[in-house]
């Protein structure tokens, strides 16, 4: 029979205390060393690539499991070739600490991301001015070096799990909206306001049955946003004289915009 001391107990404590956690179903948050578990998505993408390599000059899509779910993506964005690089329950941080890459590595034309939503979901570090501090992030990463890549960020979404972060996330959308309009080769693409309909809260049609994830309605409406936005630059019938006159130097830098 184990005899117990009083020292065995006190290193016990920790463990019981994460165990009670997890079964009351209170959500842990990540530690920086669990947030490299994401290297096993990347692995898996890589080796993905050298089975069936993607196809060159793809519109690369990555951020968060709102894109990693969107299933008919490639069908959706069609005569455009799209290629997925999303990693679910990702936050800003992350996908700028893999955006070498799931992007870079790919020489897209174009990226569009959708992050933002875990990072504000909880009580935490982070802030409006935080998240919109990490899309400026991103965008440098990228620019810094595919300077001829185009970047469109998506907003982040409203829904019914996370309908309490609301307001601050609508807040990192505008903060986020007023960087990229400083930005060469960057545009912001609104997909929470008509999410709305009009109404108070958007429709509950508009997600599955966790209430945060989309469904096809819901990417129907996001492919209704994105794919004129990039058919407009990249479809068949785009004009090479497209951006000439918004290809401009100098950005104020994002911290001026979100200085309180």
């Amino acid at each position: 029979m184990i005899k117990w001391t009083y020292k065995m107990a006190l290193e016990l404590l920790p463990g019981l205390a994460i165990l009670t956690l997890v079964v009351s179903g209170v959500p842990l948050f990540r530690s920086p060393v669990l947030a490299q578990g994401w290297e096993a998505d990347i692995r898996a993408f890589e080796k993905q690539d050298q089975l069936s390599p993607p196809k060159a000059g793809s519109i690369v899509f990555t951020g968060s499991s709102s894109f990693v779910r969107w299933n008919t993506l490639s069908e959706d964005m069609k005569p455009l070739p799209v290629l997925n690089r999303a990693f679910g329950g990702s936050e800003y941080t992350d996908v700028n600490q893999y955006a070498a890459r799931t992007v870079i590595a790919y020489h897209p034309p174009a990226v569009v991301v959708y992050a933002g939503d875990n990072d504000l979901a909880a009580p935490g570090p982070n802030t409006p001015q935080s998240v919109a501090k990490q899309v400026q992030r991103f965008v440098e990463i990228l620019h810094g070096q595919l300077p001829g890549t185009w970047i469109y960020v998506l907003s982040i979404k409203p829904s019914f799990l996370r309908w309490d972060a609301w307001p601050r996330m609508k807040e990192a959308n505008q903060l986020i909206k007023d960087y990229v309009r400083t930005q060469q080769r960057v545009e912001y693409v609104d997909v929470a306001t008509p999410m709305f309909e009009g109404q108070e809260k958007p429709p509950r049609d508009l997600f599955v049955g966790d209430g945060l994830h989309p469904t096809a309605k819901c990417y129907a409406l996001w492919t209704s946003i994105l794919r004129p936005v990039l058919m407009r630059r990249f479809g068949p019938k785009a004009s090479s004289q497209l951006g000439s006159a918004e290809d401009r130097d100098g950005a104020p830098a994002l911290s001026a915009l979100v200085a309180r």
